[in-house]
């Protein structure tokens, strides 16, 4: 139960985070074409994610709780694209490089097709 409210409270934390983040980028871009907010949230969110887990497998800088805090909790509910970057670098860092593409092309792809279905299916209803 103590890992679930570490989870969520970062979680809670991270989605607030995002959120401020997209408003602010809009407004000082006043109401761009591009979503340049979400692609803001998701560089930096990888930026921080291949940071803070390199610090801690490399250094050891954070413990156990720390990480499901900062990593999963915090970074998780800012952006799970963070997660999907650090995990394809996992494996092309283990030289499973066709499990890479297949990570990058199945959730671009498969991603998108997912939300286009969705909205076709919800305008039938």
């Amino acid at each position: 139960m103590t890992k679930i409210l570490i989870v969520g409270i970062g979680g809670f934390l991270g989605s607030v985070f995002r959120f401020m983040l997209v408003e602010w980028v809009h407004k000082i871009l006043n109401n761009p074409w591009y979503p340049y907010g979400t692609f803001a949230v998701n560089v930096l969110g990888c930026l921080l994610m291949g940071f803070f887990a390199g610090l801690a497998e490399n250094k050891g800088l954070l413990g156990s709780e720390m990480r499901l805090f900062f990593l999963i909790g915090i970074l998780g509910g800012f952006t799970t694209f963070s997660a999907f970057g650090y995990e394809t670098l996992a494996l092309s860092r283990d030289a499973q490089m066709l499990a890479a593409m297949m990570n990058i092309v199945l959730h671009v792809v498969l991603g998108f097709g997912a939300v286009f279905l969705g909205y076709q299916v919800s305008n039938l209803i």
